[in-house]
């Protein structure tokens, strides 16, 4: 919205300053003017010395020096007030000038205001602050989506090769068609990972009321049959852990969750443990598995898109590298918090602590959406 230009702050202030000194000026000219009537006869008297002045001649001497007070006053005020406002408002001026720069997409400028801390200091801190917290997410949306633009070309170049080669008469027709149906189906899967990806990060659902221990238990089997097949055992227990959320975006946080115990483990004799617990204003939802040894370097990027611990595996039960990028997102989407940490034996720990339900809580109806 265009609007017509005005008078700067500085200026402003510079009037305020005067005026008020002008005000402040003039009163006290009134006192003296109060005071020295009291004493003055309203007429000339004469005396021993002279003749004592009366109140006009008074007026006659005093009003031209009032005069050149106050307008003295007025300059002083006028001249001192432009240099005090440009001083105080010299630490907005920088933020303005840091602020138009970033419009430009300079990001990596801060302004590190010096000084003690006033207010002008907390605005610039808050906004330095404020540039780091953007800076980071755009570099994390540009990593995600030279990540997501890799894994979804991936699919449609082995489904172009497939293609080229289904010309050959020589070609094996079934074994095309289902090595075409395998990888259009990763390539779904990876899609709808996105979209669950953004929704997550939208806020765009529902609140219920969930019990996670039944979450975990519908996780548990729906993957029992990944986990035999690997050779991994599932543990399940816990109390009745209820919170409000969305059950099928907590469902989705949970099912990833056991996936990932389940197919980063140890190709014999694996376990994912799964717990619930719920305390006065948290319940808390804990998955371990045994698995091969990690860094804590490594186990800090985890939950970035596309990561798939210290290698990226390629079987049918991989995954697309956002089960725990997906996590991070809907634990944040429910003010929650995600805790990862290596096992000293191998493998990981996965805390999920949400806030617990209200008693009587059944959904707040403050969100649209599935």
């Amino acid at each position: 919205m265009t609007r017509a230009p005005g008078m700067s702050v500085r200026l402003k202030l510079a009037l305020s300053y005067a005026g008020f000194l002008m005000v402040a000026g003039a009163l006290l000219l009134a006192v003296v003017w109060a005071y020295l009537l009291r004493y003055v006869p309203a007429d000339a008297v004469a005396t021993r010395e002279g003749f004592m002045p009366g109140r006009d001649d008074l007026v006659r001497a005093f009003a031209p020096a009032v005069s050149w007070a106050l307008l003295f006053l007025l300059v002083f005020g006028l001249l001192g007030g432009w240099v005090l406002a440009g001083r105080m408002l010299a630490p907005l001026t920088r933020i303005t000038r840091a602020t138009r720069k970033t419009a430009t997409g300079a990001l990596g400028h801060r302004i590190e205001m010096e000084g003690r801390r006033d207010e002008f200091r907390e605005l610039a801190d808050s906004f330095d602050d404020m540039l780091a917290r953007l800076e980071a997410h755009v570099a994390e949306q540009q990593r995600f989506a030279a990540n997501a633009s890799h894994e979804l070309r991936t699919p449609l170049a082995i489904t172009q090769t497939l293609l080229d080669v289904a010309d050959d008469p020589a070609a094996d027709r079934d074994v095309l068609l289902e090595r075409l149906r395998i990888v259009n189906a990763r390539a779904i899967d990876l899609t709808e990972a996105l979209l669950l990806l953004t929704r997550a990060d939208r806020r765009s659902f529902s609140r219920e009321r969930v019990d996670l221990s039944l979450l975990a238990e519908e996780a548990v089997e729906t993957l029992l049959p990944i986990a035999e097949a690997r050779g991994v055992g599932i543990e399940a227990a816990g109390d009745v852990a209820p919170t409000l959320g969305s059950p099928a975006l907590l469902l989705q946080l949970t099912t990833n969750l056991v996936h990932n115990g389940i197919v980063h483990n140890v190709p014999e004799g694996g376990t994912v443990r799964i717990d619930t617990a719920a305390a006065t204003d948290s319940v808390a939802l804990t998955v371990e598995n045994t698995g091969p040894h990690l860094s804590p370097q490594s186990v800090a990027t985890l939950t970035e898109p596309f990561q798939r611990g210290t290698e990226r595996i390629r079987d049918d039960h991989a995954g697309v590298g956002l089960g725990l990028a997906i996590v991070k997102s809907i634990v944040q989407a429910h003010d929650g918090a995600l805790v990862i940490e290596a096992r000293p034996g191998g493998g990981l720990r996965v805390v999920v602590r949400l806030p617990a339900a209200p008693d009587g809580a059944v959904g707040d109806g403050s969100r649209s959406g599935a």
